[in-house]
């Protein structure tokens, strides 16, 4: 087994700064050679520490940007507007694709499209709702407004 720093985030590993053993062959043929990870020292302690205070600022500062776009989030309803029957009933259903986008028309930035939740599927006009998950433990309610195309 190797001990090992990350330098990255490592899904299913773990986050820059981590003290972590693996098997060596994970270590010399794929973490090191990529740079996701250097091999633990007393020396290379320092380094840990240092990562973890840049990750621990980055944290807070990403904190409260997440608030701020949560805030703006759950202020803002969102209009998107689709191709819709006689009744309402859409022609297909709304994605996160035309959620990002209308949250972009919109001029709200910093939404990933992979965080957008829609807890079933939106096929006719009318209010719904998204959830957004901006940041750990941060997660705005987005309210909707499916609009018909004229």
């Amino acid at each position: 087994m190797a001990k090992l720093i990350l330098t990255n985030e490592v899904t299913g590993l773990g986050s820059p700064g981590d003290v972590v053993d693996v098997k060596n062959g994970y270590a010399r043929n794929f973490l090191i050679p990529l740079g996701f990870a250097v091999t633990w020292s007393n020396g290379g302690q320092k380094q840990v520490d240092q990562i973890k205070n840049a990750r621990a600022a980055k944290v807070l500062a990403s904190q409260e940007e997440a608030d701020a776009l949560k805030a703006a989030l759950e202020k803002a309803t969102i209009s998107i507007k689709v191709r819709a029957g006689k009744e309402g009933r859409l022609f297909g259903s709304v994605t996160r694709n035309d959620v990002l986008a209308a949250i972009e028309a919109a001029g709200i930035k910093g939404v990933d499209k992979r965080s957008i939740e829609l807890s079933a599927p939106i096929k006719a006009v009318g209010a719904a709702e998204a959830l957004i998950a901006i940041h750990a433990g941060v997660v705005a309610k987005v309210k909707l407004s499916v609009i018909a195309e004229k």
